[in-house]
């Protein structure tokens, strides 16, 4: 075991053990347990090719249905809109935005250490979906869910959204709706630098490999394995703690979510290339038609013209830019009608 990985580990996340903060303008949470994941792995845009699936991708009254989703066309999304509908005038009502999201992913979702508030990527993401329905200093309930546990929480109608680094693709579409991609990933494998694991591929064999239930990793491994024995765990930080523990030999993840980890303990490293497309989206109940629309709209503005100074870019460099250097931009939105 190494254990001064580990010790670091804590350090930054023993905040989170300390249960839940309420502040002035955020609340986080644990959401209860909602049961299975139903269904929510699939697979990513890039990697091996997902089956085609006919659906309507926005729930009943949404315009035109995506006649076929399918890994090329998965992360089309409704155009954006500034009118409130139904679900944005319930959020109105509530006066409170209910996002789900993670609060032990570094960088992108977690609690800090020194203020005792969730931040990172998605957290700044989320601010700025409530402030545009809201207006300023807007209340926002963050839940902490399970990687397997952000649909049921959609479906259930226990969060509003999730902002999670949550991979569209068609099988997810089938059960949520979600907005235009708002960064970019791929899933990589994570392993000791000493290791002699090379890469996603038969240099896995015989070792056991850790991911996500509920996951695109997952999905990806129930599909190849290359002779790894596969362990699954609730959350994917916890793959980074059986890896310190020497109960995983490497981790199958997004590399958004691995190079931070890698940022946490400096004796593991990303192994070969991203193997799969994984574009992230706001997750939101498949009937929401118009908070789908309203959260693109957030999103056109967040991403501006992609220069330097718009608002994603700031939060690129303020969170990702070390660990994840050489983007240039967000990417490009596309839509279905």
């Amino acid at each position: 075991m190494r254990a001064r990985g580990l010790l670091n580990l804590r350090a930054v996340l023993a905040p989170v053990a300390a249960g839940m903060c309420v502040m002035a303008t955020a609340a986080a949470v644990l959401v209860p347990a909602l049961g299975g994941d139903a269904g929510e792995a699939g697979r990513g845009r890039g990697g091996a090719a997902a089956p085609a699936v006919t659906h309507r991708a926005y729930g009943p009254g949404a315009g035109p249905a995506v006649a076929e989703c399918t890994a090329q066309n998965a992360a089309e999304s409704l155009r954006p809109s500034p009118e409130d509908g139904p679900a944005v005038s319930r959020i109105k009502e509530k006066g409170q935005l209910v996002v789900g999201v993670d609060q032990n992913t570094y960088r992108w979702g977690y609690r800090d250490p020194v203020t005792g508030e969730l931040a990172g990527f998605d957290i700044d993401l989320a601010r700025a979906v409530a402030e545009d329905i809201l207006g300023p200093h807007p209340k926002v309930v963050f839940k902490a869910v399970p990687t397997s546990q952000r649909i049921p929480a959609l479906q259930k109608r226990t969060v509003d959204l999730v902002v999670r680094t949550m991979t569209i693709n068609c099988a997810r579409k089938e059960q949520v709706a979600f907005s235009t991609a708002y960064f970019q990933g791929g899933q990589q494998v994570l392993a000791p630098k000493a290791s002699e694991i090379a890469a996603f591929d038969d240099s896995l064999r015989g070792k056991r490999v850790c991911t996500a239930a509920g996951s695109t990793g997952e999905s990806e491994l129930a599909a190849q394995r290359h002779g790894a024995k596969v362990l699954t765990v609730p959350n994917q930080l916890d793959c980074l703690v059986r890896l310190q523990l020497g109960e995983a030999d490497a981790v199958v993840t997004d590399n958004a979510l691995a190079a931070a980890q890698a940022a946490q303990d400096p004796a593991v490293e990303l192994k070969g290339r991203p193997f799969t497309d994984e574009p992230y989206g706001v997750a939101m109940n498949k009937g929401d038609t118009d908070l789908v629309r309203r959260v693109n709209k957030v999103l056109d503005d967040y991403r501006g013209d992609g220069g330097a100074d718009s608002p994603w870019m700031r939060a690129y460099r303020k969170w990702l830019q070390a660990d994840l250097p050489g983007i240039s931009g967000p990417p490009s939105p596309e839509y279905s009608d």
